[in-house]
């Protein structure tokens, strides 16, 4: 099993929207571009919307067998450990191995010793095709690197094989995601970092370092745009170095998670893309739920009487919702909307305030952050709430799909 060049991740709060998600794909490969749907949902959603793995399974086999998909498409157990992997064993076949809270911890000084003189090679003057500058590494360096990052290695290992004693080896795609880190990776920390997985032979078909910015979710990206290019392309070049120096798998590629809704990168991502014939993962996630409550929104009647209840118990609740996802969100209180206004708004208005459209002088930012963190509301509604969405089926489907395709896709790979 293998992953292919182009795929999304796209995650799904409710498990409702797996036909009109992968519509967004069938129209992408109607246009001439192939890339592989990836359902993910992680355990910390599956506990807040009373969900299991299956679920996921369920959802994406029933929509690619309803849409006739010709094409490999994935069920991604995303963000997991040790601690909670073997829930997943059976509903997934694509594992995100999140080793971020092992990063700085200590391996032992013999492992890390043996590491720094195994690359003892490596010292000096590392040229890299299509890197700006090379890579200058010395012993100091190499162990600095693993001093910082061979633990959480170790730790994607152990996973790993858990994950391949159960299902088989080659029966799975394998992701490292390095993301949550304090800093993004240097070109020489991301090539030892790689160096340590091949060792742990760990055969990684996408790796998600972290960049410098913020990747807030939902939003667009904050930061400045031409240090990530560089970035960007710097690890192009060096996973494709460390693809024929290590041996790791030939499709092994980049993934940027919290990818959702990054507007402003989009542009430097495609072009990187085209220039190199380089492969992509890109991770969405709670957009599609937030097209789920403008949908209903634009249902009016009872339906828009919801979407503002959702918004009133997540704007009375503010911290309970945010505490999560307070390295991944930038919310100002005071740009908040009352619940009293909202429940004042058409369904046109609350849409236009949710759906990201940047140059739309109603959109709100604040709002929309605060109602992506904000589905344990809705998904303690319980049935009211999935019933609403399947009275407006049809709405909400149109706006998913667009979503996806319109503001993903297209300017991803189209453009």
């Amino acid at each position: 099993m293998h992953l292919p060049r182009l795929s999304m991740g796209v995650g799904d709060r409710f498990g409702a929207e797996g036909e009109a998600q992968l519509a967004a794909f069938v129209a992408l490969k109607a246009a001439g571009v192939e890339a592989a749907p990836v359902w993910n949902k992680s355990n910390r959603e599956h506990q807040i919307t009373g969900t299991k793995p299956e679920a996921v399974r369920v959802e994406a086999d029933a929509a690619a067998r309803a849409l006739q998909w010709p094409g490999a498409y994935f069920v991604d157990a995303d963000h997991i450990g040790l601690k909670n992997v073997d829930g997943f064993l059976a509903a997934s076949d694509f594992f995100t191995l999140d080793v971020a809270d092992f990063i700085g911890q200590s391996a032992g000084d013999d492992a890390v010793q043996a590491f720094v003189g195994r690359h003892a090679g490596h010292a000096g003057t590392i040229r890299i095709p299509g890197l700006s500058a090379d890579v200058e590494s010395t012993p100091a360096r190499i162990e600095a690197v693993a001093r910082k990052y061979l633990r959480a290695v170790q730790e994607a290992g152990q996973i790993y094989r858990r994950i391949a004693a159960a299902k088989g080896a080659g029966t799975f795609v394998t992701e490292v995601s390095m993301d949550e880190a304090d800093q993004s990776q240097t070109p020489a920390e991301l090539y030892f970092i790689l160096a340590a997985l091949a060792e742990e032979q760990v055969p990684l078909e996408t790796v998600a370092p972290k960049f410098a910015g913020r990747f807030n979710k939902g939003v667009d990206y904050v930061g400045d745009v031409r240090q990530f290019e560089q970035e960007f392309n710097a690890d192009l070049a060096v996973i494709a170095h460390a693809v024929r120096t290590f041996r790791l798998p030939k499709n092994l590629k980049l993934s940027v998670h919290s990818g959702s809704d990054k507007f402003s990168i989009y542009g430097p991502i495609g072009k990187a893309l085209r220039a190199t014939g380089a492969g992509l993962h890109l991770k969405t996630a709670g957009t599609t739920w937030l097209e789920e409550a403008a949908g209903l929104a634009l249902g009016g009647g009872e339906a828009l009487k919801l979407a503002a209840a959702i918004y009133a118990g997540a704007f009375a609740r503010y911290d309970e919702m945010c505490k999560p996802y307070a390295t991944v969100i930038d919310i100002d209180r005071n740009r908040l909307p009352s619940p009293d206004a909202v429940r004042s708004w058409s369904g046109a208005q609350f849409a236009a305030a949710l759906r990201h459209a940047p140059r739309n002088p109603q959109f709100n930012p604040h709002f929309r952050q605060l109602l992506h963190v904000g589905y344990k509301v809705a998904a303690e509604m319980g049935g009211s709430y999935r019933e609403a969405l399947q009275t407006h089926r049809a709405g909400i489907g149109a706006l998913v799909t667009e979503n996806l395709f319109e503001k993903h896709m297209r300017p991803l790979f189209l453009m």
